[in-house]
């Protein structure tokens, strides 16, 4: 099964500082390229590795070190406190599709195919890009690609979806490109279209409230001098990951203590996301968004 080259995984794994007899969470298993790199530091630590998409199981690693839980990120504290795990040394999570995602046609996540369209990571989820774009309002549906797709033109769109499944179910991506391809621009349709895309996932996985209980629960597992990393592929993630590092907040709120210093149970240590270099983009096209943010429990 081949899941994508590794991204920023030097990078990473240096900013995870990995100790051993530590433990250690993989939020994002998928190959298990973190996994792999961690596992040569831990000595005899553990390491907790999650991903909610049954395929990534057929890459789980034999090792007794090594537990792989089957369920999103967002449950990860129950998870470790049921497997004694707590506190933790550090946490990674790897945000991005995983190449076999994307190259696995039925599983509706790339422009490549006209594939049926699903989205789902965990495909035993009831909601699947079809039944959104059947049953949601297009009220609903304007918030949705105004919010997670970022498209100026979301009100336009939702109308133009709520003709067009009047007279015929939307199924396949080329039902949608024939819904709504009017207002892609010349030239660079691709990108309308993955924004829509991403507008569909994030919604059916509910990723965003998703990222906010990851990083919430990565400020009461993680024990003082605790790494956590994140690379983020879009803005609306990485903006909660900043924040959240700087402030302790998702507004970015700054607060202060009774003397007029900064309060925040992180410390942000990279003050400039790490981004990867113009080799790794050459090699692997899917890194070129990458943004890696590194923080330390207070």
């Amino acid at each position: 099964m081949s899941y994508h080259e590794t991204v920023l995984l030097k990078e990473s794994i240096d900013g995870l500082d990995v100790r051993a007899g530590g433990i250690y969470i993989d939020t994002t298993f998928g190959g298990g390229g973190h996994s792999e790199e961690i596992l040569k530091k831990i000595g005899n630590g553990r390491l907790i590795a999650f991903d909610q998409d049954e395929d990534a199981n057929a890459n789980a690693i034999s090792d007794e070190r090594f537990t792989l839980v089957n369920a999103n990120f967002r449950f990860m504290k129950n998870f470790l406190m049921y497997h004694k795990a707590l506190p933790v040394d550090g946490i990674i999570a790897d945000l991005g599709i995983s190449s076999h995602q994307i190259d696995n046609a039925e599983r509706g996540f790339s422009l490549r195919f006209d594939a049926e369209l699903d989205l789902r990571m965990d495909r035993k989820g009831s909601k699947s890009a079809q039944t959104v774009l059947a049953e949601y309002s297009e009220e609903a549906l304007k918030k949705m690609f105004f919010e997670f797709g970022e498209l100026k033109q979301a009100y336009k769109i939702s109308k133009a979806i709520g003709q067009h499944r009047k007279a015929k179910e939307i199924a396949t991506l080329e039902d949608l490109k024939n819904a709504i391809g009017q207002f892609a621009e010349r030239g660079k349709e691709n990108k309308f279209y993955a924004k829509v895309l991403q507008a569909l996932r994030i919604e059916i996985n509910d990723e965003m409230n998703a990222l906010k209980e990851l990083l919430l629960q990565s400020l009461q597992v993680l024990k003082p001098g605790g790494k956590l990393v994140v690379i983020a592929y879009h803005s609306l993630e990485d903006r909660l990951v900043k924040n959240m590092m700087k402030t302790g907040n998702f507004e970015g709120t700054i607060t202060k203590d009774f003397y007029g210093n900064e309060e925040s149970p992180l410390k942000m240590i990279t003050k400039q996301p790490i981004v990867p270099g113009i080799e790794e983009i050459e090699r692997n096209k899917r890194s070129r968004s990458a943004k890696l943010r590194i923080a330390v429990k207070s």
